[in-house]
């Protein structure tokens, strides 16, 4: 839809507090891909959980890590955003362990021990930003993910939803002259 929308991505948090699912669980856990998948054909998920990898045991490292892939550029946020997604999702990988994030940004190219140095250092307040941005989200009503704010939160339409209802949303917004309050 070009220029009539802006997306912006923020932290939230499906695991605040660590947990850890058996194998079994989390792969059963993981056929509720099947919705989203049979509703965007572009979307990729491997559903159930193949890797045979352990399920990830919290939502905050990976969260951090995206924050921490920003102090390297808009691009490496963008390359690391899409590759986290791709290595959850597509490669059944532990995204909250820190071994296999380093591995994301090599992957991005991000220099490895520059991304590392820059998590650690930065540990605490990688975190309080992603707990900041999830409070918001809980007080605006988030309950879960996805979930896609519409003009500064006014508009929130939960789960995951076909491209053409995003769509429809945003041509109604744009009808009625709501994107200029």
């Amino acid at each position: 839809m070009g220029d009539a929308i802006e997306v912006k991505w923020k932290s939230f948090l499906l695991r605040t507090q660590p947990k850890t699912s058996s194998l079994e669980k989390f792969t059963k856990y993981t056929e509720s891909w099947k919705t989203p998948a049979e509703m965007e054909p572009r979307a990729k998920f491997t559903t159930p959980w193949a890797s045979g990898a352990t399920p990830p045991s919290s939502s905050f490292p990976a969260q951090m890590a995206w924050k921490a892939s920003a102090h390297f550029g808009d691009d490496a946020q963008e390359r690391y955003h899409h590759a986290l997604l791709e290595a959850y999702f597509v490669q059944n990988r532990d995204i909250s362990s820190g071994p296999v994030l380093a591995e994301i940004a090599a992957e991005c190219d991000i220099d490895t021990a520059a991304f590392v140095e820059y998590f650690t250092e930065h540990h605490d307040e990688l975190r309080d930003q992603v707990a900041a941005e999830h409070n918001e989200a809980i007080g605006r009503g988030v309950t879960g993910a996805p979930t896609v704010l519409f003009l500064d939160g006014a508009f929130p339409i939960p789960g995951a939803q076909d491209v053409e209802t995003y769509e429809r949303f945003v041509n109604r917004i744009i009808e009625r002259g709501l994107n200029n309050p």
